[in-house]
């Protein structure tokens, strides 16, 4: 029995509606690295960010979460097959994936179960491809704003996995070979509004609001508010991303 720590149900509208965008070079590169374009697993897959961008790439994509709040605020699309299951136990078919992709939830998972699973599911040759990203910046007036707000705040309320995003994924062990992968970064140019909701989608935002009985973004709200100046004004926010790969041997 495969244990889920469901941090994101109760935030699942907020979540589909205020993440970051992934680059679309990225699904560029995934595609072209992958060795068919006919099924793509997303695992983990939230609100199906990653889901929707490999969809305009792969014939089918299978999109997976044990949240089925997360899979209720996803956008349909035809290609796209969502399902309501673990990370470690899905229902595809033995050797018929070509990219397996995790999106920002590996370290929620049994990794030796969710690697055992990888190996089952995709065929030879096939690629897995892990990302996470972290550290929010702004403008030189926000970042500093952000950064408090993270690492002072709502520190003690981020979940023990969390620690896994904040060194880049580098401790993780994959289970095949590792190819070397490039470098992108997410961008957005968002309102002060949306640099909020995003902060408020945090799961370390709930637990702190649950455990202290107020919105910790009370603590940064005229701060931001001030440093951002006009807020229908469009800033931009960037986030460095870390992608790994391990390819199963043909």
């Amino acid at each position: 029995m495969t244990s889920f720590k469901d941090h994101f149900s109760v935030l699942a509208a907020a979540y589909a509606r205020y993440r970051p965008n992934y680059p679309p070079a990225l699904f560029d590169f995934l595609a072209a690295a992958a060795p068919a374009r006919t099924l793509a697993w997303d695992c983990g897959t939230g609100n199906g960010q990653a889901a929707g961008a490999l969809a305009a790439r792969f014939a089918r994509v299978v999109a997976s979460d044990p949240s089925a709040a997360q899979i209720a605020a996803a956008t349909p699309a035809a290609n796209i097959d969502y399902r309501v299951e673990p990370a470690e136990a899905s229902s595809l078919a033995d050797t018929s994936t070509d990219l397996l992709t995790v999106a920002q939830a590996l370290h929620w998972f049994d990794h030796p179960r969710f690697f055992a699973e990888a190996a089952r599911v995709l065929r030879p040759g096939g690629l897995l491809a892990v990302w996470c990203y972290e550290g929010a910046s702004g403008t030189p007036a926000v970042t500093p704003i952000v950064q408090h707000y993270y690492a002072d705040i709502i520190a003690a309320d981020w979940p023990p996995e969390r620690a896994w995003v904040e060194r880049g994924y580098r401790d993780f062990a994959l289970p095949f070979p590792e190819e070397p992968a490039p470098a992108f970064e997410l961008a957005a140019e968002w309102t002060l509004a949306e640099l909020l909701g995003y902060l408020g989608s945090m799961s370390a935002t709930r637990r702190y609001a649950e455990r202290v009985g107020h919105d910790p973004l009370d603590r940064v709200r005229d701060d931001l508010a001030a440093a951002w100046g006009d807020p229908a004004a469009r800033r931009p926010i960037r986030w460095p991303l870390t992608l790994r790969l391990a390819r199963k041997p043909g």
